[in-house]
């Protein structure tokens, strides 16, 4: 008798914990469109006025704000982990290497202004092909850890269709 409830009690265990992982996984997925649709009016604006593909600013933006939850977004609205001077330590005593901005559109727009000033953007400049986009960034230096970074960016334009995305 025992035996049988303990093996009902591993099954209910197994199965609750295999629906707290899918309901995480789709709370995760979800916030994620929502942060797709919250930004895709000013990435598509930005697409075109500077001829960087959407799914290479979304994908970017994705990775490293978390999405928008990660705390250089949330506390600098800095959505691409770019680096300067901020109030942070002033206002919250944190001490951070994070740019702050004074809303997300601009963190966007100073993303966009920082590609358009680098020797690749050239010969990129109105290119959809986002493997060229992700390859010439990261021989660029954008991350200091290149090969993970283009897997995760990739990882995203695929996960999300970002690709799919009318560019």
């Amino acid at each position: 008798m025992l035996k049988g409830l303990n093996i009902r009690i591993k099954k209910g265990l197994l199965f609750l914990v295999f629906m707290v992982c899918f309901i995480a996984a789709a709370n995760a997925k979800d916030v994620v469109r929502k942060y797709i649709a919250k930004y895709k009016p000013l990435v598509d604006s930005l697409s075109i006025e500077y001829g960087i593909p959407v799914s290479i600013i979304t994908a970017i933006s994705i990775v490293e704000s978390g999405a928008g939850k990660s705390q250089p977004a949330t506390l600098l609205n800095n959505h691409f982990g770019m680096v300067g001077r901020n109030t942070a330590m002033k206002r919250k005593g944190i001490k951070t290497k994070y740019k702050e901005y004074l809303n997300a559109a601009a963190s966007f727009r100073d993303f966009c202004g920082m590609v358009s000033r680098k020797k690749y953007y050239r010969s990129l400049n109105g290119s959809n092909d986002y493997d060229k986009w992700v390859n010439a960034m990261a021989k660029a230096g954008y991350s200091t850890t290149p090969e993970v970074w283009k897997k995760e960016i990739l990882y995203a334009i695929k996960k999300y269709k970002l690709d799919m995305v009318a560019e």
